[in-house]
């Protein structure tokens, strides 16, 4: 079973892309979404974290805060490195395992969705990479439509602790365009059937 990786910086499409594969049948494994399970749910890294950032990590409820843990950790290149040193080991146990599950169905590739694939070195655990390209320009209208509570700023800041778009294109063995010029569906295919 190939383990193919789908990356792209904020708001170049990976999700859209992602859902079109996943209508074709493909699992499609989250890092994001599961990165905030694993941390709610994995009882060593819950102790890691209190640990790390004091007991505020998480509410009177036992519910990760998030909000606090951004506020602590997201300005401090220091304490977000803390942060993604703890979490990204246990999010790979989780992919692995998944994948697991995954290939004793029978599947013949699964995808891992990460923005930090390069960073978190999440990529040595795939077969191959897929970047989702789209011109800053237009990331940046993207996520102010899709996310309102965001300035330019706030996306600029996340723009700045992501790979380069050039570096991930370099990396990539295979570029989907997401530019408002050409076509998803029809590259979707294309790769769908050679995965097969």
């Amino acid at each position: 079973m190939l383990k193919i990786g789908i990356t792209g910086g904020i708001g170049s499409g990976k999700s859209v892309v992602c859902r079109l594969f996943q209508v074709l049948g493909v699992p499609v494994y989250d890092s994001d979404a599961r990165a905030k399970w694993v941390m709610a749910h994995d009882v060593l890294l819950r102790d890691e974290l209190v640990a790390a950032f004091g007991p505020e990590t998480f509410d009177a409820q036992g519910q990760l805060n998030r909000t606090y843990l951004a506020r602590v950790a997201f300005p401090d290149p220091a304490q977000l490195a803390r942060l993604n040193a703890l979490v990204h080991p246990h999010v790979g146990r989780d992919f692995a395992q998944w994948a697991a599950a995954q290939q004793a169905e029978g599947y013949p590739y699964i995808l891992k969705e990460a923005a930090l694939l390069y960073e978190s070195g999440a990529y040595q655990q795939l077969d191959r990479v897929i970047t989702v390209f789209a011109p800053l320009e237009i990331r940046q209208a993207r996520v102010l439509l899709r996310d309102p509570h965001r300035t330019a700023d706030d996306i600029q800041n996340i723009i700045g602790k992501q790979m380069s778009e050039e570096e991930k294109l370099r990396r990539a063995d295979y570029v989907v365009h997401n530019d408002d010029q050409h076509l998803l569906i029809p590259q979707v295919l294309r790769l769908d059937e050679e995965f097969r």
